[in-house]
């Protein structure tokens, strides 16, 4: 009876391990802890941060990559343009020792775009940059510099092919049917390259779809290749735009019971905060995803600014370049990225690994938290007066400002109030750590009001 009662209890004492340990990781996890995460998507969410990479012919146009096809550029005209094609100064750990230097843990590259033209030495293809005068594999290279230098690799894939003959679809824009198609078998072309891609480059960090907004491409596929990827590499993350679920430009999931994706793809704007669902805004430094000459590009600051309202508002930036036709990433967008990475070099560990909130992100600035630390980047400060931000529900147990500018706060019933004592300095944002007792995701997130 008694050595019963022991292998109950060890039984029970064995659940209640089990139990505690569930909550402790749940809990830790919750607050952004800085132990290892215990899901893929967790893991992508930490980085914060990458790099976007839209390239292939189309640069020696200095038009857009797909869209410009049939509309810009004649469609023969374009389809031949990868017989000229040939970036002899592509030095694949120069793109990713920039995204390095940067700040930028992931890189995601345009395996393949709405214009056919595949990226990489796949077998289902001729049409692809091994059949170019350059003749090397674009791709292997980038995943061998990112495995160098601890950068995630990850790939871009579009799921219409306007080029593709059995895709029903085709330039300019999808506009036009072709005469014979076969989206049965396109679907299963699209199955062999994602396949084939995770097996000669894999593992992946993410797989990043797109084009599945026209009509050809249905949820069932959709779906069904969600699952059918999940199988050949359990740990990948895959976007929302893998299905149906996407509303526009907006990126948010409709029905995501029905719809496959792990996270949702604000597109060219900062996403709303969202602690439930994770996000990722994808956006240019200048107007156009490939290179054009001369372009206007966004200044280092606003670049910065946008980077901290995302993980603000608890979300990821993927962020843009479009190398030159040589190979070489412009000079232009690699001194807006060095730029960044001088910053983040400085405060980016009060970036990465964190959670945002609990204030939610506007004009103002944003927050972050980890643990019992909260992170105020101010980026409108008033010309006179103090900030205003809503009165935290916790004793402030100390603070400091981690930037160049002294900062003094107080905080009494009707909120909480920050002065900088040194208005002459001029940085992206002024960064101020608050520490609370317990967790600072607990706090319930507060919207700022703003005059």
């Amino acid at each position: 009876m008694m050595r019963g009662m022991i292998k109950v209890s060890t039984v029970f004492c064995s659940f209640l391990l089990a139990l505690m340990l569930q909550t402790w990781f749940s809990e830790n996890l919750a607050q952004g802890s800085e132990s290892e995460a215990q899901t893929p998507i967790e893991a992508f969410q930490q980085k914060r941060f990458g790099m976007f990479i839209h390239w292939g012919p189309v640069s020696l146009r200095g038009t857009e990559i797909g869209w410009s096809r049939g509309r810009e550029v004649p469609v023969e005209e374009y389809d031949r343009l990868y017989t000229q094609f040939n970036p002899t100064e592509f030095d694949a750990e120069e793109w990713v020792r920039l995204a390095n230097e940067a700040g930028m843990k992931y890189l995601v590259i345009t395996s393949r775009h709405h214009d056919g033209f595949s990226l990489w030495d796949t077998k289902f293809s001729d049409y692809k940059i091994t059949r170019t005068p350059f003749g090397r594999d674009v791709m292997r290279e980038l995943r061998d510099a990112c495995l160098k230098y601890g950068i995630e690799f990850s790939v871009y894939y579009s799921l219409c092919d306007w080029y593709h003959p059995d895709y029903p679809l085709g330039s300019p824009g999808g506009k036009t049917e072709k005469p014979r198609s076969d989206m049965p078998r396109y679907y299963e072309f699209v199955k062999n390259q994602t396949r084939e891609i995770l097996k000669l480059y894999g593992p992946l960090g993410v797989f990043w779809f797109d084009g599945e907004w026209e009509n050809p491409w249905t949820r069932e596929y959709g779906n069904e290749l969600y699952a059918y990827l999940k199988r050949v590499q359990p740990d990948l993350v895959i976007n929302n735009r893998v299905s149906k679920g996407r509303r526009g430009m907006a990126g948010t999931t409709v029905d995501i019971d029905e719809n496959a994706g792990d996270f949702d793809t604000p597109e060219q704007r900062i996403g709303t905060f969202n602690r439930e669902r994770p996000w990722e805004t994808c956006m240019t430094l200048g107007k156009q995803w490939a290179w054009k000459p001369g372009e206007e590009l966004k200044s280092a600051q606003e670049s910065l600014q946008t980077l901290l309202r995302v993980a603000g508002g608890d979300g990821n930036l993927l962020l843009n370049v479009g190398p030159r036709p040589d190979g070489r990433i412009d000079p232009g967008q690699a001194d807006v990225l060095l730029e960044m990475g001088t910053w983040m070099g400085r405060y980016g560990d009060y970036i990465y690994g964190t959670r945002g909130g609990p204030f939610k992100p506007g004009r103002w600035g944003a927050s972050t938290c980890r643990n019992d630390r909260i992170y105020l980047f101010v980026m409108d400060w008033p010309r006179f007066g103090e900030l205003r931000l809503p009165r935290v529900p916790v004793e402030i147990v100390s603070y400091n400002s981690l930037s160049q500018a002294e900062v003094t706060l107080r905080q009494d019933l009707t909120g909480l109030y920050l002065s900088r004592q040194d208005n002459q300095v001029r940085e992206p944002a002024t960064v101020v750590e608050l520490r609370v007792p317990g967790s600072a995701f607990d706090i319930e997130p507060m919207a700022v009001e703003e005059e």
